[in-house]
């Protein structure tokens, strides 16, 4: 790897599963004397109005030109937004880096989609733009997921395990000096689908869940699910959780007990993997790194660490590592471990358009 890597300024953007809004982060990042150094210089949630949150959550049922549509109108979305972030914060960034939003993702069956189109992005931005950094690695029979271990690895080494609590948890770890990373099970994709039943956004710190009462024959229902017995590495969808998770979840009960039996389910998975490697040290951020009885749940089931850091590293920790995949692409350096993704080789993942600016 090369040692000194010119300073860089990129926009992180990520949206994710849960559609709590879209992230955004500005961050500088170098490489001098094999030290990496980063920066985030400002951050934002965006969050989406009920036509673009009902559009994207819809996304997977549209016909091939609906769902075309919204790719093009979702990226010019997305362009507007870094621009105006920018032009209001008075700063200036070098490339845009966009996660874009998963709508299908079936890497066994070689296909993986996240909208938001890099052109439009790149032409409503009048930025240069790195988007779509899932699809190489598919292509090379990898999961396409998860990304954020290259940034655990680099800037957050100093942690035995990286989790992250979103619409899926997933986690990240060193074994054998090998990075390894997997999905654990869904978290806010769950939590908040049962919340919006009892006419709430989310589960605020875990309250309603904490209220309920564990309904064993659905606890049982969910630890058995079959992802759980497949090997890393593995990786997890919206279809997985429609078509697997979801009718267990629309059984005829209370929902403040479905919701806690499903905080009983979560915490049990999370704690499993925690207890079967070695480490100590959790640094655990997402949006459910807030949810204070989640957290008690999981810290009950483990002897770990669990270390919830800053509320800016809670809410944009991915923004910034898309932000820093981003940078690592320009720099023509490894940003996906096949060791993470079970791809056929370590490599460099994410499409260039290089706009230049006016």
């Amino acid at each position: 790897m090369v040692n000194n890597l010119k300073k860089l300024t990129v926009l992180g953007m990520m949206s994710g599963t849960s559609l709590d809004g879209l992230d955004l982060a500005i961050c500088s990042f170098s490489r001098t004397n094999s030290k990496w150094d980063y920066d985030i210089l400002k951050a934002s949630t965006i969050a989406y109005s009920p036509d673009i949150k009902k559009a994207l959550d819809n996304a997977i049922r549209m016909t091939a030109e609906e769902l075309l549509i919204l790719d093009h109108n979702y990226g010019k979305w997305l362009g507007q937004e870094a621009r105006n972030f920018l032009d209001s914060n008075n700063l200036k960034a070098d490339w845009i880096a966009s996660h874009g939003h998963t709508v299908f993702h079936q890497p066994l069956k070689g296909f993986t989609l996240q909208i938001g189109n890099g052109h439009d992005i790149a032409a409503s931005a009048n930025h240069p733009v790195i988007y779509d950094f899932r699809s190489l690695d598919v292509a090379l029979g990898g999961q396409g997921a998860p990304l954020v271990p290259c940034g655990d690895h680099f800037l957050f080494g100093s942690y035995d395990f990286c989790l992250n609590l979103g619409g899926f948890s997933n986690v990240s770890f060193v074994e054998k000096s090998r990075r390894i990373a997997f999905d654990i099970c869904p978290v806010n994709m769950g939590l908040n689908h049962l919340a919006s039943k009892a006419g709430f956004d989310f589960d605020r710190s875990g309250n309603l869940g904490r209220s309920g009462t564990i309904i064993h024959s659905l606890l049982h229902q969910l630890n058995n699910l079959g992802f759980y017995e497949e090997n890393p590495p593995k990786s997890l969808g919206r279809e997985w959780f429609n078509l697997q998770m979801l009718p267990l979840l629309e059984q005829d009960y209370e929902v403040k007990d479905i919701l806690r039996t499903l905080y009983e389910h979560i915490a049990i998975q999370i704690s499993s993997i925690l207890n079967k490697y070695e480490g100590k040290t959790v640094l655990v951020t997402g949006g459910g790194a807030k949810n204070a009885f989640l957290s008690e749940l999981i810290g009950l089931n483990t002897n770990r660490e669990i270390l919830i850091p800053d509320e800016i590293l809670i809410d944009f920790k991915e923004a910034l590592i898309f932000a820093f995949l981003g940078y690592l692409r320009i720099n023509n350096v490894h940003n996906v471990f096949s060791s993470v993704t079970g791809c056929s080789e370590d490599h460099c993942a994410g499409a260039v358009i290089n706009r230049i600016n006016h």
